[in-house]
């Protein structure tokens, strides 16, 4: 008998660490697919000595370390790392119940926006606004890249809400 699996702590393996939460579904070859592209890009862009500057303030070598063109895959497979073990894992328990799995999948528009705002956040950051002290989280790429990934993110969860409330179809 297959176990239940649970779609916010597959979600939440997945915010932890990318391949977590597939991991945690049973899907040990994607899984492990998605965690080496996550040592790669996360190597090769720098994130993690990019993070350390921005906890540290400085943003102009936090911008500086930052590999943008291997930093813009980062968002994209973060975000679909989690929005696919989520579903994934509302698919395995509809086969445990032995019921039809949803026709639709969840969150699709939070994280379609996250990524858009992510990725903005990311290439349009300024270390320059390190002079006004309330904007100086929004220096580091990673913090940007965060700050514009959720607003955007809950903008596009509400839009989807809001057309299938309506029952309308999108193009």
């Amino acid at each position: 008998m297959k176990e239940y699996k649970s779609p916010v702590a597959a979600l939440l393996w997945s915010v932890m660490m990318i391949g977590f939460g597939q991991l945690y579904n049973g899907q040990y070859i994607f899984g492990t697919l998605l965690f080496l592209f996550e040592l790669t890009a996360n190597g090769l862009s720098s994130i993690n000595e990019s993070i350390l500057y921005s906890f540290h303030g400085n943003s102009k070598l936090a911008h500086d370390i930052f590999n943008h063109q291997w930093g813009l895959f980062y968002p994209s497979a973060y975000a679909f790392s989690i929005w696919q073990a989520y579903n994934k894992a509302i698919i395995l328990n509809c086969l445990k119940e032995e019921k039809d799995p949803p026709e639709e999948t969840y969150l699709t528009g939070f994280f379609i926006s996250f990524v858009v705002g992510m990725n903005l956040g990311v290439y349009y950051h300024h270390y320059f606004l390190s002079e006004i002290p309330t904007l100086l989280v929004l220096t580091s790429p990673i913090f940007n890249g965060l700050f514009w990934g959720i607003i955007f993110g809950f903008a596009g969860h509400f839009i989807e809400r809001y057309y299938k409330k309506r029952k309308v179809k999108l193009p």
